[in-house]
């Protein structure tokens, strides 16, 4: 393995171990870099995710943070081997047109989940169509979510949404403490579905849509989509991928 950049989260713990792993390994700027090694937790892994994906080089995680399910454990010995023997798992990103009350059109990118969320005291309504078909003409809720199978362990779950394997080609589309139809909960969806949420009643029922926490407020129109012209390249140490990762969850 080549040419190493490390970046690292603000927290103290991560600004040490980046001199600390700076001055073992060299440091390079990301540009000049073969691999990036992302120091923090998994929303600093978010954040290096979305501002290196123009340079097409794989992140590596180690985790300096509190959550780090996207992260490896952090070891300061032995790197570059680990960083060599690394499984390398791919991931596209969700791609979200959002339409505003003043008739703007904003897009943002989302590794994990889009979530839309009531802004106010009243329920959200929604109406949610796959494909361009109507499937759930009304849903009342706080809010409801589309997430990645990368992103299915986070606000998903928390949610009471799915748990998905990396390579099942499904996204998840989860209802956020419905209250009709109450019983409804989630569903499951081919990863090529457009999913389009319209908000009724928007000006009493005003609702922000959040991509990987970047949020839009004041939607009236959600679509979301797969993007699979972006690929975001996550390395992990062996037998600890995300696929393990998916399945040790679900039992634990």
């Amino acid at each position: 393995m080549g040419n190493i950049a490390f970046m690292a989260s603000e927290t103290p713990v991560a600004q040490e171990a980046q001199q600390t792993l700076g001055g073992a390994y060299g440091n390079v700027a990301p540009e000049a870099a073969q691999v990036i090694v992302a120091l923090g937790g998994d929303g600093f892994m978010l954040q290096t995710l979305h501002g290196t994906q123009h340079l097409d080089i794989p992140v590596y995680g180690m985790n300096c943070g509190t959550i780090g399910f996207l992260m490896n454990e952090y070891r300061e010995d032995g790197l570059r081997d680990r960083l060599t023997q690394a499984v390398e798992e791919v991931i596209n990103p969700l791609h979200m047109w959002a339409l505003t009350d003043d008739g703007a059109e904003q897009e943002r990118l989302a590794i994990n989940e889009v979530a839309l969320l009531r802004a106010g005291p009243q329920a959200a309504k929604l109406r949610i169509s796959v494909d361009g078909r109507v499937r759930m003409p009304e849903l009342v809720c706080d809010g409801a979510l589309v997430s990645t199978p990368a992103g299915s362990t986070a606000y998903n779950y928390s949610a009471y949404g799915p748990i998905l394997p990396i390579g099942a080609d499904v996204l998840a589309l989860t209802a956020i403490a419905a209250f009709r139809p109450r019983r409804w909960r989630w569903a499951l969806l081919p990863k090529s579905a457009e999913v389009t949420f319209e908000v009724l009643e928007p000006d009493k029922r005003r609702v922000h849509a959040d991509a990987d926490s970047r949020s839009v407020q004041n939607v009236r129109k959600v679509t979301i989509r797969s993007e699979a012209s972006i690929a975001h390249r996550i390395l992990f140490d062996p037998g600890h991928g995300l696929e393990e990762r998916l399945i040790s969850e679900q039992f634990s």
